[in-house]
């Protein structure tokens, strides 16, 4: 059963801009077509979708459009987020586009992989921006190297486990 998706929590995201990394859960191998990029095999486990938020609304709007239910299927994650469910939205306000630097250090994680190939990166030249691993990784040193100022949990609500002062 999916968890619920929005709460007031998304709108606590700051308007402004910044970087996200969407951490979802596949319960099971499935087929996944991804809009132009065709159809994958999506192995069950774990996966982090990093993107930017640096237009209008920023943060809040970027996330919140993602876990919106009955949107149009524009952006890749859309297709994905069909059939995973939504752990966890980790983030960080900034000006500076910080996807691919995040989308670097997640890969250079032992146990990752990229699944789908340029997933969320055709406008960049990193790999992709959709990581996946079978088991969870440890948080503490990522969220740490990456300057994680939000972690907003699926616990129905979503709830907002930290906020800088």
């Amino acid at each position: 059963m999916k968890k619920p998706l929005l709460g007031e929590q998304i709108a606590r995201l700051p308007k402004a801009g910044g970087a996200y990394i969407l951490l979802l859960r596949v319960q099971e191998d499935q087929a996944c077509e991804i809009g132009r990029l065709g159809e994958f095999a999506i192995p069950a486990g774990y996966y982090a979708y990093v993107g930017s938020a640096l237009g209008p609304g920023g943060l809040a709007a970027r996330v919140g459009r993602h876990l919106r239910a009955g949107k149009r299927m524009h952006w890749h994650i859309d297709y994905l987020l069909a059939m995973a469910t939504v752990e966890e939205v980790w983030a960080a306000a900034s000006e500076r586009r910080l996807e691919c630097e995040w989308a670097r250090r997640l890969l250079e994680t032992p146990a990752v992989h990229v699944v789908v190939p340029r997933f969320g990166a055709s406008d960049c030249t990193c790999p992709a921006h959709l990581i996946h691993w079978e088991a969870l990784l440890p948080r503490k040193p990522l969220l740490s190297d990456l300057g994680i100022q939000w972690i907003l949990r699926a616990d129905a609500p979503f709830s907002l486990v930290y906020r800088p002062e």
